[in-house]
């Protein structure tokens, strides 16, 4: 488990250019924690203490407001880490973190994640340009959020979510339409009838537990 550990850690994009024996170091230190679905592991205002790579599974971060309406900022996977932020500004949890399947993480404290940075700055420019990206992304998210209708962000959340299989894009493991909703920034309702439209055009097929995007949807409902 402790290789999956490392072979993880060298995924992660500011991990990618550190040397072996230092990202091993920190391997070194993560602790195996095993989830199961639908577990919440991180809770929006909590002290952040750890920060959490993704060995296996998949995870989904959100935040909610006082009527426990949800918003899914981003879905993770594998190869991917969070929890970094407030550990290293020692600030509150900003959003919280739920497995959408069962899912173990290497847990780093942030003694350890703080001791192992001072021991290898090279990893700390890699830092801030991964920290620098995630800000993008998550200014292009509240973009979509502000300027585009609940159609608009339904298309771009499941072409995000496919990938490319024998000519067209296939989602494996499909959300619910609760889970689009809160991906979304919608309804469930909504949800419903823009996937019924999708469907009705011929532009997605629904099997099981799939979803095929056969034709490109209009850029407008």
């Amino acid at each position: 488990m402790q290789q999956e550990v490392f072979s993880n850690l060298k995924s992660v994009s500011f991990l990618a250019k550190v040397p072996d024996e230092a990202v091993a170091a920190l391997a070194a230190k993560a602790k195996m924690v095993k989830f199961p679905k639908q577990a919440v592991i991180i809770s929006e205002g909590d002290e952040g203490s750890s920060l959490y790579v993704i060995v296996t599974g998949k995870v989904r971060v959100y935040t909610s407001d006082e009527k426990s309406k949800e918003v899914t900022l981003t879905v993770q996977k594998s190869g991917s880490y969070f929890g970094e932020l407030a550990l290293l500004c020692g600030e509150r949890r900003s959003a919280s973190v739920e497995t959408l399947e069962k899912t173990v993480c290497g847990m780093i404290s942030r003694d350890d994640f703080k001791v192992w940075l001072a021991d290898h700055p090279e990893a700390v420019a890699e830092l801030l340009r991964a920290l620098s990206e995630k800000i993008i992304l998550l200014t292009e998210r509240v973009k979509q959020m502000a300027l585009s209708n609940v159609y608009e962000r339904t298309i771009k959340v499941l072409q995000d979510m496919a990938n490319p299989e024998d000519g067209v894009s296939v989602i494996r493991n499909r959300p619910t339409q609760q889970e689009l909703a809160n991906m979304v920034g919608s309804s469930r309702e909504m949800i419903n009838k823009v996937m019924k439209e999708l469907t009705k055009g011929g532009y997605i097929v629904i099997q099981d537990k799939s979803i095929r995007i056969e034709n490109k949807p209009p850029a407008c409902w």
